[in-house]
């Protein structure tokens, strides 16, 4: 098996997974659902192509946090029409909570053949639709595609290069995986894409472990938030 890196970093990501119309939650770290949305956008993927996506959500993710950037809530009030049987329609305000990562940097891992990954990778430098860090609102920033290593999930995330940090103190670097092994201890998450159609979007479960590593190396260059925007 091989697995393909990439760098998911900008001013502002989110990524929901439990999101309500009046609470737009983040995850601390990159959805799978979300990448494989973006993924599927960048290779021309129709929303009712279920099949098409079955192959993508079959590769196995992982995330490495080498920023994990602070919480940002954005509070915005959205008006809209109340119809009424008896009387005139009235406006209404609605108040809304939306929750992004800023400044955050996470190394991606998709394992899986590497055929596939070879054309994931030849999209994601030539995409079809545009892509966005969970919403449409964080376009990513600087090269995204780091490459495919012939390695398994884990030893391709704890040796790709790191990301610049807030510090250039050795820091502990935290790593969530995909659990592969029924007797491996871990927890549930309610993100395995299952279908993007707007008429009935569908996720199952699937487990995750999480692990912790000291980062050994020092940052190549002291990290400057500005730099993202080049």
């Amino acid at each position: 098996m091989s697995t393909l890196l990439l760098r998911l970093a900008g001013p502002l990501q989110s990524w929901g997974t439990d999101s309500k119309f009046d609470v737009r939650r983040t995850g601390r770290e990159p959805s799978k659902s979300g990448v494989i949305g973006m993924i599927a956008a960048a290779r021309g993927i129709s929303r009712e192509d279920d099949e098409g996506l079955r192959e993508l959500a079959g590769l196995r993710f992982g995330v490495r946090a080498d920023r994990e950037g602070k919480l940002l809530r954005d509070y915005q009030t959205v008006k809209a029409k109340q119809n009424k049987i008896y009387g005139p329609a009235k406006d209404m305000a609605y108040v809304t909570s939306r929750y992004y990562l800023s400044d955050a940097a996470f190394v991606v891992g998709l394992e899986g053949e590497r055929g596939l990954l070879e054309e994931i990778q030849e999209a994601l430098r030539h995409p079809y639709y545009p892509l966005y860090l969970g919403r449409r609102s964080c376009p990513p920033t600087g090269k995204m595609v780091i490459g495919i290593e012939n390695l398994c999930l884990e030893d391709a995330l704890r040796g790709a290069p790191f990301l610049p940090s807030v510090t250039k103190e050795k820091a502990t670097v935290r790593m969530v995986t995909e659990i592969c092994k029924d007797s491996e201890a871990g927890r549930l998450v309610h993100d395995q894409p299952v279908s993007f159609s707007q008429r009935s979007r569908e996720f199952a479960f699937r487990r995750v472990k999480e692990t912790t590593f000291m980062r050994d190396e020092a940052d190549p260059e002291e990290h400057d938030p500005m730099k993202e925007l080049e």
